[in-house]
Order: C-alpha cells, then sequence, then structure tokens
C-alpha cells in the first residue's frame, strides 16, 4: 500500500494583498472542502495510506474525520504559525517515505515546501494569491491522480516535469530558493513581504515567463514568454524611468506601470550577482534583507519538485484499462 502525504497551508490565500488588490480568499471552511474532495478521489481506486501536516486549524484533520478514513497518521505540527509549519511538514513527509504529496497554498506554500524537501512528487493545488506553481485542477481529479500514484498503479516517473529552481547564495548567510521569481527590491526592510510598488524593483530572475499570469511571471512573459519546459531563465533589469513601461498586472486586480531597461535569456551555467543595499523577494513575497555591499548569487537549474501532470495521469490510466471492471 502506498503513501499520500498532505499539507494544507492555513495562512494561504489571505494576505495584504486583499487589502490593496483584488485577490480571492481561500478560507480554511473552502480548503477542508478540497481536501474532502482529493481524499474521495484519492480512495477510489484502491488502497493509499494517508500521512498528513496536522496545522493549527486541523483543516486535513477535520476532512479526514468526516470522510471516516481510518488509516491515516498526523504529523505533528510545530505550530509556529510561519512557513516553518510548511518546511518541518516537508521534511516529515520525506522521512516517512511518501510517494505523492498534495500541497494547499499558493507559490510561496511550495516554496516553503521545497526548502524542506526539494524534489518530491507533488501535485500542487492552487489556494494562495499569486498561483503561478500550483495548478488549477478539481480536487477530486487531482485526488484520482495523486490515488492511482500512491497505490502504485501509474509511474510517477512517467507523468511528472522536475522543476526549474532558482538557487540563491547570501554572503555570509544561509542559502535560499525560489521556484518561479526572485526579485531585487531597493527596500530596507521586509515589511508586508508582498511586493506593490514597481518603482523600488530593479532586477527579476525567472523560471517562467507567463502572459497569462499575475505577478513578477507576467512582466517577462508580457515581453518574452518561457515556458517550463525551456532549459533557461529570463532577467529583467528594472528601472522606473526606462523608456519600455509596461502596464502588467503585479497582482490580482492590481495593475501597474512597470519601467524595463533590459531583458535577457540566462543559461542554466550562467551566475546572476546582485549587491545590497536592498530586499530579495522570493516567489512574490520579500524574504531576504540585504545589507550595504552584501552580494548574492542566483544560478537556475532543474532540480524542484517533481510536478504530476494530472490529465496525463488520468489518460494514462484510462489506456491501462484501470477504470473498467468486470460485472
Amino acid at each position: 500500500m502506498g503513501t499520500l502525504g498532505i499539507v494544507a497551508n492555513p495562512s494561504s490565500g489571505k494576505d495584504v494583498r486583499r487589502l490593496v488588490a483584488r485577490a480571492s480568499v481561500f478560507d480554511n471552511q473552502e480548503k477542508q472542502a478540497i481536501v474532502r474532495r482529493l481524499l474521495v478521489g484519492a480512495t477510489a481506486h484502491g488502497g493509499v495510506r494517508i500521512i498528513y501536516h496536522d496545522d493549527a486549524h486541523g483543516i486535513v484533520r477535520g476532512a479526514i474525520g468526516e470522510q471516516h478514513i481510518t488509516d491515516a497518521t498526523a504529523l505533528p505540527s510545530a505550530d509556529t504559525r510561519t512557513a516553518f509549519d510548511t518546511i518541518d511538514a516537508a521534511r516529515g513527509l520525506k522521512e516517512a517515505g511518501a510517494d505523492v504529496v498534495i500541497t494547499l497554498g499558493g507559490d510561496g506554500t511550495n516554496r516553503a515546501f521545497a526548502l524542506g524537501w526539494k524534489d518530491p512528487f507533488l501535485i500542487p493545488i492552487s489556494t494562495g494569491t499569486n498561483n503561478v506553481f500550483p495548478i488549477l485542477s478539481e480536487a477530486t481529479v487531482a485526488g484520482a491522480a495523486a490515488g492511482l500514484i500512491a497505490s502504485g498503479k501509474i509511474d510517477p516517473l512517467l507523468v511528472a516535469v522536475q522543476q526549474k529552481t532558482i538557487h540563491v547564495m547570501i554572503d555570509g548567510e544561509r542559502d535560499d530558493i525560489a521556484l518561479i521569481d526572485a526579485v531585487l527590491c531597493l527596500e530596507r526592510f521586509v515589511g508586508a513581504r508582498a511586493m506593490l510598488d514597481p518603482d523600488v524593483l530593479t532586477m527579476a530572475l525567472l523560471t517562467r515567463a507567463e502572459p497569462a499570469a499575475v505577478g513578477m511571471t507576467t512582466l517577462g512573459g508580457l515581453l518574452r514568454p518561457l515556458s517550463n519546459r525551456e532549459d533557461f531563465a529570463l532577467l529583467l533589469n528594472l528601472n522606473p524611468t526606462a523608456a519600455l513601461c509596461l502596464n502588467a498586472p503585479i497582482a490580482p486586480g492590481y495593475y501597474r506601470e512597470v519601467g524595463i531597461e533590459s531583458h535577457r535569456l540566462v543559461n542554466f551555467a550562467e551566475e546572476i550577482v546582485v549587491e545590497g543595499p536592498g530586499v530579495l523577494a522570493f516567489d512574490g513575497e520579500r524574504e531576504r534583507r540585504l545589507l550595504p555591499g552584501q552580494k548574492a548569487w542566483l544560478t537556475v537549474n532543474r532540480s524542484g519538485p517533481r510536478v504530476i501532470d494530472v490529465p496525463l495521469t488520468l489518460r494514462r490510466a484510462a489506456e491501462y484499462g484501470l477504470f473498467v471492471r468486470n460485472q
């Protein structure tokens, strides 16, 4: 019997961008309803053992109780009410040997998970603000794909794509990562984390440039679209006085003009060097302060989570006749 890990971030979809922009709110009742549906899908196609992060709001625990699932094990929560809870959950699920993991959150949640476990087989369900990394999928179907993989009916190597990761080395401090974008802001403090003032942005390194998304990735997407499958990154040099100006949605329902001084593709072998003072933001949230003269080195490679293609998984299962049962 295989193991499905579940992590639901109770804080995703609730940050300051609901006050100044028009981002959707994902309350914990809706997240619990999503978990209920994914559990139905996951258990419909064979025996699956559930291991879950017991978050402070009991999102997954409540859904498991309502579905009367008995083969489920809770991992204790660090209960810091910060991203460390997700990092800790990832470490616990890796140690427990989860075959596939479902996360509920946005880009920040999945970055935190990757900090704890860099390359799991993952189905990230979108319940955040900037949802470039997680997929838009009905939870029942995503759960079914996870169940087919966890139960050994589908080989995850046949239906997964390993994601690009930005690796960040900071002079004199611990390393860090980003899954979608790393941005340098001319600010002194991390503050409320969200990036809503384009005039303070000086550099953005993107693993994806998506014209149909929101956030930093759309800046690149409106200039030079870059898919998840291309082995490059895109570097943007930003300046509010630049001749080239984009009117772009840098948050949900929040358009701003952003000056683009230059942009170019970056090979995996290339190193991008930035220097403080400023703040480095990762996947839409300001995270690390750089002191004057302090340097950071950024490189990109394909070593991140192995994200399951849900439609392809179900298509393979149909081709194998896994949904047909003789009477």
